[in-house]
């Protein structure tokens, strides 16, 4: 017992003294300038403004509708779900690979039962010889005197690290299209409601056109002019029913079940749908939160630690196999006194020709080792240019909205003025048909702009990293 203890206690601390040949890891130099980019296209940073990251989906999203069908997707949709999945897998192995590290102790008890002849001065006869065998050991566990075991074990637990990332990069991304998908039923709930209003008013100028041809005032041509705003209507409005069918079922695969009719939107909020006071001039080290860039670094540094497994393989590989028990040739004696037995067998091994694979495994770890940090690099790239196009779409849209609002205002006017001179009979209707066009293209326009600064909002929190709580 006591040579087994000391066995033990040597190969621990062997094992805590061992060596790690993987390179240290060092971050990549950031690929992108250290402040996101400014100028006429950029607002300034209000005060006040709320840190993404750190802020829960719950807190951005003021819309009780849209947060009721958010909640509703995270508990049920099935990408996020695989994502979960992926995790657990990720664990597993994580698991398995940690398990290398420490001894697989296990316990045999086996017994032998044979008969021979025995001949004994001149006389022949039978001898039984039963034996009775117990132990404990460990079998071949490798001793990891060069990090080769415990590299693995790191380069597993960063994949199950990156998996929760990719988990997490895939929640916010969800939201951000659960987000987007709602508001652009909105939108075309809103473009059903102005189809419907401009088809009834061109409809009614269409019918003080048709009795003005009746009494000989108006020509043909003005009829079939009014004809055509009054058709384009109708159109529209078959063309808006469609798109609101088809955000309902977008919205319900986001889901992943049927969102109730009360959380449909009916309109375009009077009020913003999420928070609006994010930062604008800020560090580009906010993207170093964002999940993809945290899952794309952790994949860098698995494959750091898979060299430093490659490396250790050119050294001998030390392996150790113990048994403790007891072995008698009766039963009862079994754990008598004097029935002990133990014994060790270390080895060591080490591939002299191998014909260059040992090298060929190091090439491809470091071979992708350089692939990561590009990978990685490439994730934080754009990264900055999610975040600097969501900037700069943000910092004019306050102008585009108050010109679009502006515009819409005076096509209405212009074309209240015009339908009441043709009504009076001062000018054609080509006026009036020209400022029915020019209100309709201004209302669509209007709507646009305030989707478009809607999801913008959006996508800027996603791109920030928000959203995961």
């Amino acid at each position: 017992m006591r040579s087994i203890h000391a066995l033990g206690a040597l190969t621990l601390s062997l094992t805590l003294a061992a060596c790690d040949l993987a390179p240290k890891y060092v971050r990549p130099a950031s690929p992108v300038p250290v402040a996101l980019p400014d100028g006429p296209a950029y607002a300034a940073d209000a005060g006040g403004a709320i840190v993404p990251a750190e802020t829960a989906w719950r807190d951005f999203f003021t819309d009780v509708r849209l947060a009721r069908v958010i909640e509703t997707a995270l508990a049920n949709n099935r990408d996020l779900r695989l994502a979960v999945a992926n995790i657990e897998q990720a664990r597993a192995q994580y698991r398995v690979q940690r398990a290398d590290l420490l001894p697989t102790v296990g316990a045999t008890g086996s017994a032998t039962y044979s008969e021979q002849p025995l001949v004994q001065f001149g006389q022949s006869q039978r001898l039984n010889n039963d034996v009775y065998q117990a132990q404990v050991g460990i079998s071949a566990w490798e001793i990891d005197l060069f990090g080769r075991v415990r590299n693995l074990s790191k380069a597993a637990q960063e994949q199950y690290f990156a998996a929760v990332e990719n988990r997490n990069a895939a929640q916010i991304a969800l939201i951000a299209e659960i987000a987007n998908a709602w508001l652009t039923m909105a939108a075309d709930q809103e473009r059903l409601r102005i189809g419907r209003d401009l088809e009834q008013t061109f409809g009614k100028t269409l019918e003080l056109t048709r009795a003005r041809f009746a009494k000989g005032i108006a020509s043909e041509l003005e009829v079939r002019q009014a004809q055509t705003s009054y058709d384009q209507a109708r159109s529209d409005i078959a063309q808006a029913t469609t798109l609101v069918a088809q955000d309902q079922n977008a919205l319900n695969l986001l889901a992943g079940t049927t969102v109730p009719a009360g959380d449909l939107p009916d309109a375009m909020p009077r009020q913003s749908a999420t928070l609006e006071n994010l930062p604008a001039n800020i560090s580009s080290e906010v993207l170093l939160r964002r999940p993809d860039i945290a899952a794309a670094e952790h994949q860098l540094r698995a494959a750091n630690a898979n060299i430093g497994a490659a490396r250790a393989a050119f050294f001998p590989t030390i392996s150790l196999t113990a048994a403790f028990g007891s072995v008698s040739q009766g039963l009862s004696n079994l754990f008598g006194s004097g029935s002990d037995f133990w014994s060790v067998a270390p080895s060591a091994s080490l591939p002299i020709f191998d014909f260059g694979r040992r090298k060929g495994n190091l090439q491809y770890a470091r071979a992708t080792y350089d692939a990561m940090v590009a990978t990685y690099e490439k994730s934080v790239q754009t990264g900055f240019r999610e975040v600097a196009d969501a900037l700069a779409r943000r910092g004019t849209m306050t102008q585009q909205i108050e010109a679009q609002t502006s515009l819409r205002d005076a096509s209405r006017v212009a074309y209240t003025l015009s339908e009441a001179r043709f009504r009076a009979g001062v000018d054609s209707f080509l006026s009036t048909l020209d400022s029915q066009r020019s209100l309709y293209t201004a209302e669509q326009s209007l709507l646009a702009t305030r989707l478009t600064r809607a999801t913008n909002m959006v996508e800027l929190y996603r791109a920030m990293g928000g959203g995961l709580k």
